[in-house]
């Protein structure tokens, strides 16, 4: 009987040898199991059917941040690197073959856009490491999360799902996004919450962030704009006025769009309207005092209550100020007092006065300074048919060209005045709704009509005679005079005082003096103009008619001398 012989460990692994391909050449680079034989400190020594055995750091069977759940007997996957090392021992690597398995898990995930779970465990320039069970993978510090994250501590050594972005399984690079994951699972919750809201609902929130126009506000997964015209009633300069970021606010759905999942919130819709009976609370007519908030260069805004402004049109200021920009008149914030023009609650507008709710200047001259009285002012401007003069009350009178002076044309009259020199005179007429004041400055005049005189005050005047007239005033345009003891009163021009530039200056001429002069016409009030200067012009042509030409031999000073000798003699 032939003997049996067994198989030996040798027989065993020069089969395996051979099935493989060669002499232990064909597990190198490969994945293979293998029996835990031994523990011995922090290695475990695996068994995987080669001439000898191999040695794995424990840490290599344990998942980040823990011990490893490993003992003898266990059956487990390595890599095998070598098959036989210095030491004739075969070079495993659990990690490695962790690796190639988590390889290809991940290229399978990664083609149906699956989501992975991995585990946050270092730190590199501009991201995070993350193992993807054996794979490591790249995190970005942008796809941390939906928000830049200080602190990403919390995050590390906890399985958590990511996204992969991108892998190259020859290059060993794999890039993941965690922020992928929030907003995905952001919008579903956004999707579902949006389906439980309505328009008109009142909801609780927290104000995450504030902008100019508004402030955003987390409903509890989803964001809702509280616009700043939907504060409040009363006019908001900015959101901050009312609400910070943080707080706990109450508000009202006013539109959701589902499509674009855009939410408008509302919290003065919780107030009563202060419109509702406007019309009622400020009737037309009705006086009021209110807090200037806006001004513009058409008007000014004023606050009635909190919630209703009215506008004070820039026409309705002032009584006197015309053409002058709002801010000129009054001041934000300043209190003021106004009349209710008009009211449409409709359009959520009301109409104020301001110069309304103050009496009217030209009805307080009018009762004041009756026609025919007396007034003094200042020549605020010239214009080229008349004088304006500034008259108590900040309002203005008119002297017209033809009621400046008796005796001399508009045009000259108003070379007599300049601008802020004191005048008086007559209130002419008065007419309020125009607001126009009619002023006369020659009525004040003596010799004229407004002082009794009349045309018989000239009668015994003739054109070009020569009289004795005495100066009644002194003006920087000329003389008013009178011709005689009880002559008319006339007036001579500064031209019109002597021939000389240096004997026209009316300065030279003193109250009370005596001088001959010319009659050289007459106003259509009969009231007389006189002449030096024409007067010395008659005298020469008398003379030289009387004694001779200067082209004689005698001179003008001879000529005129001998005239005026005869004068004297005779």
């Amino acid at each position: 009987m032939a003997s049996t012989a067994f198989p030996t460990r040798d027989d065993f692994a020069a089969l395996l040898n051979d099935s493989l391909g060669g002499e232990d050449g064909g597990f190198e680079g490969r994945v293979v199991k293998g029996t835990v034989t031994a523990i011995e400190n922090d290695l475990a020594v695996i068994d995987v059917g080669l001439k000898s055995e191999g040695r794995v750091p424990l840490r290599e069977f344990a998942a980040p941040g823990q011990k490893a759940d490993l003992k003898v007997g266990d059956e487990v996957e390595v890599y095998v690197d070598r098959v036989e090392n210095a030491h004739g021992e075969a070079m495993l690597s659990r990690d490695r073959a962790r690796r190639e398995a988590a390889w290809d898990k991940l290229e399978a995930e990664f083609t149906e856009s699956a989501r992975v779970e991995g585990v946050i465990f270092g730190r590199v320039k501009g991201g995070f490491t993350v193992d993807l069970d054996g794979a490591v993978a790249f995190l970005p510090g942008s796809q941390v999360d939906i928000r830049p994250v200080r602190d990403v501590t919390p995050l590390m050594d906890i399985p958590q799902p990511f996204q992969i972005l991108k892998m190259d399984r020859r290059r060993g690079n794999i890039v993941v996004s965690r922020r992928a994951i929030l907003e995905e699972t952001r919008a579903e919750q956004r999707s579902g919450l949006i389906q439980t809201l309505a328009e008109g609902q009142i909801i609780e929130g927290v104000v995450k962030n504030i902008t100019d126009y508004g402030a955003f506000v987390d409903l509890g997964g989803i964001d809702g704009l509280l616009h700043v015209t939907d504060l409040s009633y009363k006019r908001i300069n900015h959101p901050n006025e009312m609400i910070n970021i943080g707080d706990t606010v109450r508000v009202q759905i006013i539109r959701i769009n589902r499509d674009t999942q855009r939410i408008s919130l509302g919290m003065k819709q919780l107030e009563s309207d202060p419109w509702e009976g406007a019309a009622a609370k400020y009737p037309i007519g009705a006086k009021l005092s209110g807090r200037v908030t806006n001004i513009t260069e058409y008007g000014a805004f004023v606050e009635l209550e909190p919630g209703i402004e009215g506008l004070v049109h820039v026409s309705e200021m002032s009584w006197t100020k015309k053409n002058v920009h709002p801010g000129k008149i009054v001041s934000t914030s300043q209190e003021v007092e106004v009349l209710v023009l008009e009211v449409d609650p409709e359009k959520r507008r009301i109409s104020l006065g301001l110069k309304q709710a103050q009496s009217n200047p030209w009805d307080s001259f009018a009762e004041r300074h009756p026609i025919g009285s007396t007034v003094e002012g200042e020549v605020k401007n010239a214009t080229e048919f008349g004088l304006f003069i500034g008259l108590d009350g900040d309002v203005d009178g008119m002297v017209h060209m033809s009621d400046i002076a008796w005796g001399i044309s508009g045009e000259d009259a108003l070379a007599l005045h300049r601008k802020g020199e004191a005048v008086s005179a007559v209130v002419l007429d008065i007419d309020v709704e125009k607001e126009r004041i009619s002023l006369g400055m020659k009525q004040l005049e003596r010799g004229g009509p407004a002082a009794g005189g009349t045309a018989a005050a000239a009668a015994g005047l003739n054109k070009n005679a020569i009289v004795t007239v005495t100066v009644l005033e002194v003006r920087d345009g000329g003389l008013e005079v009178q011709a005689g003891e009880d002559g008319a009163a006339g007036f001579i021009k500064r031209s019109d005082l002597g021939r000389d530039r240096d004997e026209q200056r009316s300065e030279r001429f003193q109250i009370g003096q005596k001088f001959d002069a010319m009659v050289t016409g007459f106003d259509r009030a009969k009231k007389p103009t006189f002449s030096v200067k024409a007067m010395q012009i008659a005298e020469e042509k008398q003379a030289v008619a009387q004694y001779g030409s200067s082209d004689s031999g005698a001179s003008l000073g001879d000529i005129l001398g001998e005239a005026l000798k005869a004068k004297s003699e005779g």
